[in-house]
């Protein structure tokens, strides 16, 4: 399955720009059905880079547990006990990876998920097609 892609014309200098719905695209497959290209694996390892640390890993549960909804970075900073700007530094490191995305309002900044960033690392591990070749007892 391929993306739909438009090409739109901007502006009278015939400027083109290629508009990609990535939400239908099949984004990887499973490790079992093939290896990967090597853009495919650098993408992919900017996410999985991100989780590789055991603060962010914790980090992104505690957002993933609210099920869409957003997180105060004021509840995620109580819950570790290090400092608030390596929480914010580790907070940026998933955002910049695109696993999460922040808005501020006033003082505080609120965490959401974007579950459709996890979707390619999840399905690129999914296994459960494999043959264990143990047999059931």
């Amino acid at each position: 399955m391929h993306a739909a892609s438009t090409v739109v014309k901007i502006g009278d200098v015939g400027t083109r720009l290629k508009i990609v719905d990535v939400s239908t695209a099949a984004c990887c497959t499973p490790m079992i059905d093939g290896a990967l290209t090597e853009p495919a694996a650098v993408d992919l390892a900017k996410g999985f880079k991100a989780l590789g640390d055991p603060v962010r890993l914790r980090l992104l549960s505690l957002i993933a547990a609210r099920a869409g909804a957003e997180v105060c970075v004021c509840d995620l900073t109580d819950a570790f006990e290090v400092k608030g700007p390596t929480i914010s530094h580790h907070l940026r490191v998933l955002r910049e990876a695109g696993l999460i995305d922040c808005e501020r309002r006033g003082t505080w900044v609120y965490y959401r998920l974007i579950p459709a960033a996890l979707s390619p690392l999840a399905q690129l591990l999914d296994t459960s097609r494999v043959s264990t070749g143990v047999a059931a007892v």
